[in-house]
């Protein structure tokens, strides 16, 4: 078996800040994709990209259709990819949704949207984990401060900085009811967190991040060092983000509900191996282990 060069470092008995050894941008000047080159620039100083509309309103109408039908599904609320809301026990997020709905396997298809993957990534790209995240209003709770490369990293074992995410507003992003945060810039600094990953951590993390969550103590130096960008936006817009920045969201306790579909492609190049620091593998369902080019 060949050994893998663990550049990240995790979840050990102390948390350490590393620089980032791997590029932003995978793809040459000459790469083809639908990302202007000044657009590419900016995603590789701050780690994200912000489309007022990638999908038009004709579009979202068909995907809000889609996500009604699936959460309201007892067959799928069964499933052991549906999240269910601790409080509210309601959905919270259904995974593996490309593979679950062919209307969303169409979208990951679409050249919108896996066309900026491969720009990005330099390379062909599979789909590392997608999901519809349901956010409704009155209670729902967020997503605490976290880099999702210490996660796919530490627990699916991805080896390098070579997958980026897509998440598609499929409800009005407002101020105020649980939107996005990343801290821009954030991305060149690998957070390797402190303490032990338990086994089946997914049960607990996907509810409730616990492991991998980064000390208060180091949040307040990255947010006075980078600043926090909260997104907001239409149905239909979308954010663009690199596997290493430092993001969450806030509950939303406002009447508006806030869904989305979030889509991850990792490069072909940089399929997992072992988990770097968990005592077994993570389901297929949350870290893929197929890693056909999506086409």
């Amino acid at each position: 078996m060949t050994t893998v060069t663990d550049l990240y470092p995790s979840r050990g008995p102390a948390e350490v800040s590393i620089p980032r050894q791997d590029p932003v941008v995978w793809g040459s000047p000459d790469t083809p994709g639908p990302i202007p080159e000044v657009d590419l620039q900016s995603f590789e100083r701050d780690g994200f990209l912000a489309i007022d509309e990638l999908i038009g309103p004709d579009e979202v109408a068909v995907y809000q259709r889609e996500l009604a039908r699936l959460t309201t599904d007892p067959e799928i609320r069964a499933d052991e990819r549906s999240i269910i809301e601790p409080k509210s026990q309601e959905i919270r997020s259904v995974f593996e949704v490309h593979r679950i709905s062919e209307v969303f396997a169409n979208l990951v298809r679409d050249e919108r949207v896996v066309g900026r993957a491969r720009q990005i990534l330099g390379s062909d790209v599979y789909v590392h984990q997608s999901r519809i995240n349901v956010k409704p209003g009155f209670g729902a709770s967020g997503f605490y401060w976290h880099s999702d490369f210490e996660t796919w990293h530490a627990e699916d074992g991805l080896p390098n900085m070579r997958t980026v995410s897509v998440s598609i507003a499929l409800t009005e992003n407002y101020d105020t009811n649980g939107g996005l945060m990343i801290m821009p810039g954030s991305h060149r600094t690998f957070l390797g967190c402190a303490g032990a990953t338990p086994k089946d951590n997914y049960k607990k993390s996907l509810q409730m991040q616990d492991a991998g969550t980064p000390s208060d103590e180091a949040l307040t130096k990255m947010a006075s060092e980078y600043g926090i960008k909260l997104f907001t936006g239409k149905a239909g817009s979308a954010t663009w983000f690199d596997c290493n920045c430092m993001h969450g969201s806030g509950d939303n306790i406002t009447p508006f509900p806030r869904s989305n579909v979030f889509i991850v492609f990792n490069s072909v190049e940089n399929a997992a191996v072992e988990p770097f620091a968990a005592p077994v593998r993570r389901p297929e369902f949350i870290g893929a282990r197929d890693f056909t080019p999506v086409r």
